[in-house]
């Protein structure tokens, strides 16, 4: 595998990641790039990172630069993290919603899809299946969102998941789905994943919402992306609307046009 890179050649990466997702990868991170594309470079027949620049700057190989993208903006995810603001969110901002309101959250950093479906079971539980209410998620990366929308996940992954939850939402897989999860069918129809790079100037406005998670994210930005970031997504929150960030993270020095209620939630 190659994993030798010089300075400019990781610079050079550096900056493409950055322009496309805002992500800063300081030197710190030459060994996780070279990890997740030292095998690329070998399956393309390639020698060195100068000629993989060359490759996906070239267009006819856009395929290649939306590859490296995933590769390298897929984050470690899990059902239940950071169990606070689930729990926020059953007692404190559930409770609220009134019983013939619709009700929309956005996981705008959804990866493979086990915030939205953490908060899927936890709104599902509150609320019951048959209400108007809807998990939308989003992220930079095609192959993670592919994973969210069949619901699928390995058996390892449901340590978190309560029992009560388990029997409720989740399928055990039998025949080719053996020692996998399948979220129940009925959750899934109250889910949608679209792809969306939250970076961009113009981001399109997938409707309002009573809730944003954008969490675990923040910390991989510069002072000047999350301002971006953060102001993209704002106008898609109702007002008095809840955003809601990692426990890493603040809003702080961000925007001025959140009040913080209580550590990493905010309100509009």
């Amino acid at each position: 595998m190659s994993n030798q890179i010089t300075q400019t050649e990781f610079q050079q990466l550096s900056k493409i990641i950055y322009d496309i997702a805002g992500i800063v990868l300081n030197d710190s991170k030459k060994i996780l790039l070279t990890g997740r594309l030292g095998k690329r470079l070998d399956a393309l027949g390639l020698a060195t990172y100068t000629q993989y620049i060359k490759h996906i700057k070239n267009q006819a190989n856009e395929q290649e630069l939306r590859f490296m993208v995933d590769l390298l903006t897929t984050n470690e995810t899990y059902f239940f993290r950071e169990p606070q603001h689930f729990e926020y969110l059953k007692n404190t901002i559930l409770p609220t919603i009134k019983a013939d309101a619709p009700f929309r959250v956005w996981s705008a950093a959804a990866s493979t899809g086990a915030e939205a479906y953490t908060i899927a079971m936890v709104v599902a539980d509150k609320l019951g299946l048959d209400r108007d209410w809807e998990i939308y998620g989003t992220d930079i990366s095609h192959s993670v969102l592919e994973l969210a929308r069949r619901g699928l996940y390995r058996m390892d992954d449901k340590s978190k998941i309560s029992p009560e939850y388990l029997k409720k939402y989740c399928l055990k897989g039998v025949r080719e789905q053996a020692g996998y999860l399948l979220m129940d069918s009925r959750l899934r129809q109250h889910m949608r994943f679209e792809q969306m790079n939250l970076n961009v100037e113009k981001l399109r406005k997938p409707g309002e919402f009573d809730v944003i998670f954008l969490r675990n994210m923040l910390i991989y930005f510069d002072l000047p992306t999350k301002k971006r970031v953060v102001e993209n997504l704002i106008p898609a929150l109702k007002p008095h609307g809840y955003f809601i960030v990692g426990h890493a993270e603040t809003l702080n020095g961000v925007t001025n046009l959140l009040t913080q209620t209580k550590p990493t939630v905010y309100r509009r």
